[in-house]
């Protein structure tokens, strides 16, 4: 039959198959706690290739939290093991991509708890990650101060030994920087697990006070008193919440029923 001028000929909907809407609500129950064990991994991505970064740049005589004051033994330690230094700086900027990649899972994680302030935390992490790559350059520039080019001659040896070292240390002072801008994303999501219905509010309590650990490098003196507490209570904190995530997952039903209720909430 033809269709008269003007008319609109409707789409029909496809005949629904046995067992679909089945499927369908599986899969949507299923999809928050595969997310979040997506993030698991990404996480465990994260810790493994930050912890061997650092084990790489000790090897090479450098840690990313504290600086040698001996500035020959530090560029003579540098030379000797060069490639462990040169891995642990790619191991270093692997971590960072993998944590902008946690915090774009956390945002899709907890949005449903809050938009507004899932959007602030992943703020707070991507400047945090951004200043920590910008820094990793000075955490390279040793090598090239060190590495015997022509136009250095200028400079005796003494001379490169100390630029060399206040590379790092300037690379020092801007991971603590960055720190702050790590903890104040702790802090909140600390905030929104403990809000949430979907996870133990004791992981919340445990970031949001890793969070506050590393707020006190704004204090330098309490910073360096408090330092091996703030260590622990950190891997502490960040691999209770990567080992639950990465295991168990999130409540979907919880997460779902939250998800729903903040959809209603913006219509």
């Amino acid at each position: 039959m033809k269709a008269q001028p003007g008319s609109r000929i409707e789409p029909r909907d496809p005949e629904p198959r046995t067992g679909d809407s089945q499927v369908t609500q599986r899969i949507a129950a299923a999809s928050p706690r595969a997310r979040a064990r997506i993030t698991g991994v990404v996480y465990l991505l994260f810790f493994v290739t930050a912890v061997l970064g650092e084990l790489f740049t000790q090897q090479a005589g450098i840690s990313g939290f504290r600086v040698s004051g001996d500035a020959a033994a530090t560029a003579h330690t540098i030379l000797t093991h060069e490639s462990s230094f040169q891995l642990g700086f790619a191991l270093g900027l692997i971590s960072i991509a993998c944590y902008v990649a946690v915090t774009a899972l956390f945002y899709q994680l907890f949005k449903p708890v809050s938009r507004s302030l899932s959007l602030l935390a992943a703020f707070f992490s991507l400047v945090g990650q951004v200043i920590t790559a910008s820094g990793s350059l000075f955490q390279l520039a040793p090598l090239v101060v060190l590495g015997g080019s022509p136009y250095l001659s200028v400079f005796n040896v003494k001379q490169l030994q100390a630029l060399a070292l206040m590379f790092l240390n300037l690379n020092a002072q801007v991971g603590n920087i960055a720190l702050v801008f790590d903890g104040l994303f702790l802090l909140l999501i600390g905030y929104l697990i403990f809000r949430s219905t979907f996870l133990p509010r004791i992981l919340g309590v445990l970031t949001a006070f890793a969070g506050l650990g590393w707020l006190t490098i704004l204090s330098p003196p309490l910073a360096t008193f408090l330092l091996p507490s703030i260590e622990v209570l950190g891997v502490l904190a960040e691999g209770s919440l990567m080992l639950w995530l990465l295991v168990i997952g999130v409540n979907a039903q919880r997460w779902n029923e939250q998800a729903s209720a903040a959809s209603l909430t913006v219509r």
